[in-house]
């Protein structure tokens, strides 16, 4: 049972580094910088979440649909 254990252990530890490395690859964020966000649960605002590249930009109103369009 303990040997299950950690094999679980590790499946997890390489699947955290695998995100992790997703994570550089896509935000231009050293691993150092990943690593301590995710440590622990983190909270952005929008813009927050824009300058660390996790978002390419931020829509600050909604565009009508057809259907909310004023009508002539």
């Amino acid at each position: 049972q303990a040997t299950d254990i950690e094999i679980q252990a590790r499946e997890i530890l390489k699947l955290r580094q695998r995100l992790n490395e997703i994570y550089v690859h896509h935000t231009g964020q050293p691993i150092d910088a990943i690593e301590r966000k995710l440590e622990r649960d983190t909270y952005m605002s929008a813009e927050e979440a824009r300058d660390f590249g996790l978002v390419d930009h931020v829509v600050e109103k909604r565009p009508l649909a057809a259907s909310e369009a004023p009508s002539a």
